[in-house]
């Protein structure tokens, strides 16, 4: 099989990976710069299940063969996929992933399963992206910090209970602790570990 036929077979990446992983990372960077605002990954891709375009624009852009990725059970065309497009190695141990994907449900690894990078170089930590079921909708949530001028409200949906308590614990691990990429479809909310998340409204 050649690479033009396993490409397809594994799904589409980047038309032009060069152009398309500028394009892209032009956005991650703003959405982590201005925490709480959403960025749209408009490049036509197609990534198998579990991966949302944005998370695998994401990926794309963000990974090569030296940053290892956690992508959980049940995920093994998505591994092929960017083993295919990116070079990326898949690894099974949560710890050792520079990047991870997940689904916002009870029972994945908690935050603090991921690297937090360590004293002298806390960059080194792992980048989470959370695929939520929405970017708006769903729990009132105030965010404050660098990048945000004075405070702003979002209300991301479709995460498990205990995930903004974990979000919380995060932060105060600061300057460790993970940095998070939320997405929804194409589109992305960067939380970096330097943002306060309070929860003011809570749903029922």
């Amino acid at each position: 099989m050649d690479g033009t036929s396993a490409g397809l077979t594994l799904g589409r990446g980047f038309a032009d990976p060069v152009l398309g992983a500028q394009r892209c990372f032009r956005n991650i960077l703003a959405a982590l710069s201005e925490p709480g605002t959403v960025h749209v990954l408009d490049e036509d891709i197609a990534a198998p299940a579990p991966l949302s375009s944005g998370a695998a624009q994401t990926l794309l852009t963000l990974s090569d063969y030296e940053t290892p990725i956690w992508l959980g059970a049940g995920a093994e065309a998505a591994a092929g996929y960017l083993r295919f497009h990116s070079g990326a190695p898949v690894v099974a141990d949560v710890g050792a992933a520079r990047f991870a994907v997940l689904r916002g449900e009870a029972g994945e690894p908690p935050l603090d399963a991921f690297d937090p990078g360590d004293e002298r170089y806390p960059d080194k930590s792992a980048t989470v992206i959370v695929q939520c079921a929405a970017l708006e909708g769903g729990e009132g949530l105030t965010l404050a910090g660098p990048g945000i001028k004075g405070q702003r409200r979002v209300a991301p949906a479709g995460v498990h209970d205990g995930f903004w308590d974990e979000v919380a614990a995060n932060h105060d691990r600061y300057p460790l602790g993970v940095d998070l990429i939320l997405v929804a479809g194409r589109s992305i909310m960067g939380l970096p570990r330097s943002t306060l998340v309070t929860r003011t409204e809570r749903r029922r």
